[in-house]
């Protein structure tokens, strides 16, 4: 790969910059890093075991070389036994990684399909299950605490799906991934799965991807690991250089963290289409990472790629292109010479330079994390979230229905509530949008958080009032489809600074599924977690509007988009 950093213009972040780097050498940040040194990012005491049991992902890219023969002969097997298909079962860390993978290299000839499901969505449920033939189905069940809520859904639906096709022994559809001694290694034994991965316990979910939660999948592909690990191997090596001008992880987190202390804290991305999925990934990693104590730095992936006037001056760019260059791509680019923008810019040689391009961002997050003062390699918030669902869910169990949500106008399909924001007022629902979008300041950005099935028409719309914002409100947008942003942008939201204008979007289920052994259906559950999300962020004092589209999604959003224009 190559990296630069280009339009670093501007004398006070330019000289900031520089030394930063400069401290960062005198102070053996790479070195102390590599050597677990906890106060890299905090002095306390009891942060230094925390901190320390979160570094295992620096060695990976040599130590999961032992592992690579184990994998590929696991994946010859399944193979070899007939199996077509291979269905990852995780959330947040445990699934990115490998559908980044899957839309990245696709599937080699003569190996597994793969699906990765990461939504308590019913119709996502039921359309992953339509898609497979569960007779020659393998079943990776991938879960760091081995308790997860939606993981153990996942797997009680679809074992009870592969037990009335195969009485006998269902667990020879089923693998697990996960740290050891958890619920879910006892589980896979006494359910006689036909094999336990078990992770070094030493890794945060965000920082596996080149564990055994990413590297299983991929071998089921036909990836060849060993050599995204190799290329992962090479930039370890490169952020182990002490002069911090050479080393890549180093200068793309001073760049980074540097800017985000001068209130230039969106890290936009640009990728060309045969990477775009690597900005699902990065996007957990950043925002989870960074985003607490009121701080943080917000990643932006998705975005259309636009011309300097549409963009805020809060943004830091990296640029990625794949082996040479368009014209198109390089006149775009060249558009933004001269701007008030930093770009970072990262070629890649070919396909499998994506290894070391998950080593590089989980060390260069590492450094931001530095030089934010925070710890990157917790997520308390994420707890949160987990537990105001535990408590709706609850709540359904006690009364057989969800608490009521008071909406104060309607409108077609539209559905609305606004917490201070006309309080007990009726009027219509364009009043409530931009009496809400009014609330924007500068450095703010606008989180769109749909808690609907992720298809073709829904994402199109949804991309639409994106783009819409995006030019109205001048600010960075992200995107996310519930619960999965719950483990990924959901920290940042809560535990970063108070600078987002939150649209909730939920939508009526079509169909539903039963979640066996449980009192509540993927819909409640998904409803819960949605209302979980909602009143964590109003407990945070959020800006917050949630919108229902009724039963009939697309039909609903092209209304909120007819009326956003006319407010905007």
């Amino acid at each position: 790969m190559n990296l630069s950093v280009k339009n670093l213009k501007l004398f006070k972040f330019n000289s900031g910059i520089a030394m930063n780097l400069m401290k960062l050498e005198k102070d053996e940040i790479a070195k102390r890093i590599f050597e677990k040194d906890s106060t890299v990012w905090k002095s306390e005491p009891e942060y230094d075991e925390l901190i320390k049991n979160r570094l295992g992902w620096l060695y990976l890219p040599v130590r999961m070389k032992e592992n690579c023969d184990e994998i590929i002969s696991f994946a010859d097997d399944i193979r070899k036994e007939g199996f077509e298909y291979a269905v990852v079962l995780g959330m947040g860390g445990s699934s990115m990684c490998p559908e980044v993978c899957r839309d990245t290299f696709g599937t080699r000839e003569g190996y597994l399909k793969l699906f990765v499901l990461d939504s308590t969505d019913p119709e996502t449920v039921i359309s992953i299950e339509n898609s497979v033939n569960i007779s020659k189905t393998i079943f990776i069940v991938s879960s760091k605490s081995g308790g997860t809520t939606e993981v153990d859904s996942f797997f009680r639906y679809f074992y009870d799906k592969v037990k009335r096709i195969n009485s006998e022994n269902p667990g020879n559809h089923f693998t697990a991934i996960t740290d050891p001694d958890t619920v879910l290694e006892k589980l896979a034994k006494e359910k006689n799965f036909r094999r336990v991965f078990i992770n070094p316990p030493d890794i945060g979910g965000r920082y596996s991807a080149l564990s055994y939660f990413g590297l299983v999948p991929a071998a089921l592909t036909g990836i060849d690991i060993k050599k995204l690990l190799k290329n992962a191997e090479s930039i370890m090596y490169n952020c182990t250089l002490e002069e911090s001008g050479k080393n890549y992880g180093i200068i793309i987190g001073a760049v980074a963290g540097e800017l985000a202390k001068n209130r230039k804290d969106k890290l936009t991305f640009i990728f060309p289409e045969k990477i775009k999925s690597f900005g699902y990934w990065v996007e957990q990693l950043i925002a989870e990472s960074t985003g607490k104590e009121g701080k943080g730095i917000l990643p932006v992936e998705g975005e259309k790629f636009g011309k300097p006037s549409e963009y805020g001056k809060d943004r830091l760019f990296v640029y990625f292109t794949l082996g040479k260059e368009s014209k198109k791509d390089k006149d775009r680019r060249k558009k933004f010479t001269g701007e008030d923008f930093t770009l970072i810019e990262i070629n890649l040689n070919d396909l499998y330079d994506l290894g070391g391009q998950f080593y590089l961002w989980e060390f260069a997050t590492a450094v931001m994390g530095s030089i934010l003062g925070i710890n990157p390699f917790d997520e308390p918030n994420v707890k949160e979230s987990k537990d105001n669902t535990g408590v709706v869910l609850k709540y359904f169990e006690e009364h057989n229905e969800l608490p009521e949500q008071n909406y104060f106008a309607e409108e077609g399909e539209l559905k609305i509530t606004a917490p201070a924001i006309l309080p007990g007022k009726k009027t219509k629902i364009k009043d409530y949008l931009k009496n809400f979008l009014n609330q924007k300041k500068n450095g703010d950005y606008t989180a769109i958080m749909a808690y609907t099935a992720k298809s073709e028409s829904t994402e199109k719309m949804l991309q639409k009032i994106r783009e819409l914002l995006k030019s109205g409100l001048k600010t960075a947008t992200t995107l996310g489809y519930g619960p999965r942003f719950l483990h990924s942008t959901g920290q940042y939201h809560k535990g970063g600074g108070d600078n987002g204008l939150f649209i909730q979007i939920v939508s009526e289920d079509k169909s539903d599924a039963a979640v066996p052994g449980k009192p509540y259906t993927f819909s409640i559950l998904k409803q819960a977690q949605a209302t979980g999300d909602y009143e964590s962020l109003k407990k945070h004092n959020r800006r917050i509007i949630r919108i229902a589209t009724g039963n009939n999604t697309e039909k609903g959003l092209k209304e909120l988009y007819g009326i956003l224009k006319k407010v905007l």
